[in-house]
């Protein structure tokens, strides 16, 4: 099976036209090897050699053992690959301030995601499946919007979409001017890969093909004015959260885990990921803390304790927050009704009013 340091040596043994080994100074960066999947990025000093760098690169990765291989170019700044915290084929650090190539590429003058937006983004990550980060990112868009926000929210995990169904959306978006226009609710502007499959069908796509998905929700949607729009990242370090370092590179992060040592630990490299990147962390939020009982009051720690504390101090990060485990108390009946949407006035309603106070004191400072 192939390895990250194959693919390192690989990198590094490319000669080009002239025959020079690493010709141009390339350099690789967000190497990711899964199975027999590999995705990196490519730093580069752009021109003729970059077809020539891929075509090798990709029949080189194959033989290796590569079944599939997303290979994403940026030009280094200045016609250099190297820049601050740049990762050259040894495995050290990269990002550069270079314009975004591969699935982002021109996305950079999108005027939502230029940096004079004024748009907060705020992408929520963690390492893993099934510790509540979709719930977590709806119910913090929900309360910036209670605290007069113009909030937007993506559903970009492709493959486990879950927004809508939590968020009580049925219908599915307008197309007016040829622009798709997103469901609001819960005064939160909403789109997700949901709104466009039948009959919960499974989306089947290599990665390619949700860099461009991604791609479409920033450049077809028409958001109008945003304060902050949120991401609900699929779990891991895969292509979505790549692409998403790349086309938003001023995007700050939240990372969500529970209290066990194991998912704090799987949550760490999401973490380091963002780090790497150069993405600010805006804090932990720690889930499933406790189950607190409603008869005597006493707490009940579950999944154990302090593995978001510790995740928090490994990251140099705040706990923003420990929420309980538990569901909000919505009926049917109720005007828009939602399965995971907490009131305000409710415990875990509160705590989401504390951590999206605590989201605006940092991002507005």
């Amino acid at each position: 099976m192939i390895t990250r340091e194959q693919v390192l040596e690989a990198v590094g043994q490319w000669k080009g036209p002239a025959g020079e080994a690493g010709k141009g100074g390339i350099q690789v960066r967000d190497v990711v090897v899964k199975e027999r999947q590999v995705s990196l990025t490519v730093l580069t000093p752009g021109g003729e050699q970059d077809a020539l760098l891929e075509e090798a690169l990709r029949a080189e990765l194959m033989r290796l053992g590569a079944e599939t291989v997303h290979l994403r170019f940026r030009a280094a700044a200045g016609g250099k690959a190297a820049g601050p915290g740049a990762a050259a084929a040894d495995g050290s650090a990269s990002t550069g301030g270079a314009p975004v190539r591969g699935h982002g590429a021109g996305m950079e003058r999108n005027p939502l995601l230029s940096e004079g937006s004024g748009v907060q983004f705020i992408a929520v990550a963690s390492g893993k499946g099934g510790v509540g980060k979709s719930t977590v990112t709806v119910n913090l868009a929900v309360a910036l919007a209670r605290k007069g926000k113009r909030v937007g929210l993506i559903d970009a995990d492709i493959y486990g979409f879950s927004v809508p169904d939590m968020m009580g959306i049925e219908e599915r978006p307008e197309v007016i001017n040829e622009r798709v226009i997103p469901i609001e609710r819960h005064g939160v502007k909403v789109m997700s890969m949901g709104f466009f499959v039948e009959d919960n069908s499974p989306v089947v796509w290599r990665g390619p093909m949700l860099g461009k998905m991604l791609r479409n929700f920033f450049a077809e949607i028409e958001w109008g004015e945003l304060d902050y729009l949120l991401l609900d990242l699929p779990p891991g370090t895969g292509d979505v959260a790549l692409d998403v370092h790349q086309m938003i590179p001023q995007s700050k992060e939240i990372i969500v885990t529970t209290p066990h040592a194991t998912a704090a630990f799987v949550a760490a490299r999401a973490g380091s990921m963002a780090i790497r990147t150069e993405h600010e962390i805006l804090g932990v939020v720690e889930n499933m803390s406790y189950y607190e009982c409603s008869k005597c009051g006493n707490r009940d720690y579950v999944f154990g304790r302090g593995g978001g504390a510790r995740l928090a101090e490994s990251l140099n990060a705040e706990l923003l927050a420990q929420l309980p485990l538990g569901a909000p108390d919505n009926h049917p009946s109720e005007k828009d009704f939602s399965s995971s949407v907490y009131k305000a006035d409710t415990e875990t309603g509160r705590i989401y009013g504390t951590i999206a106070d605590a989201v605006i004191a940092k991002c507005e400072a």
